[in-house]
């Protein structure tokens, strides 16, 4: 189901708690949100649609991806600075980003996973992390 994107600066900026498995059906409607808006959309955290777990999607090639309870772990020396767009907020703001992390994450099926991700997506992936720590750029 098509969710409405939160824009309330108030609920962004509260922390995300742990996704469970009663949270993995929030997933469908990440992605149905972010197909939604597939034109501007290249990620989406769940407290974007209201609810405060921590999962995001990513979009990887053509299809959203889930990481739920993403955590950085490693990253590179190096960062850049880019400016971002946020479907939660007008207009677009500098972020400073790692060229490279490494993640672990669970899959939609709860499977523990880890893995490196670099480039616009590495630089994706800690802007929604970013929105589950209630930082917003």
């Amino acid at each position: 189901m098509v969710r409405e994107i939160v824009k309330d600066t108030e609920r962004l900026v509260q922390k995300a708690v742990e996704a469970t498995r009663d949270d993995l059906h929030i997933i469908q409607d990440m992605i149905d949100t972010a197909k939604a808006n597939e034109d501007i959309c290249v990620g989406l955290a769940a407290n974007q649609i209201g609810e405060q777990v921590r999962i995001i999607i990513v979009k990887i090639g053509k299809q959203f991806i889930p990481l739920v309870n993403p955590k950085i772990i490693n990253h590179s020396k190096t960062t850049y600075v880019d400016e971002e767009a946020c479907l939660s907020h007008e207009g677009t703001k500098q972020a400073t980003r790692y060229v490279s992390i490494e993640v672990a994450y669970q899959d939609r099926n709860f499977r523990k996973k880890k893995q490196t991700f670099n480039g616009f997506v590495a630089q994706v992936i800690q802007h929604e992390i970013d929105h589950c720590e209630g930082i917003l750029i």
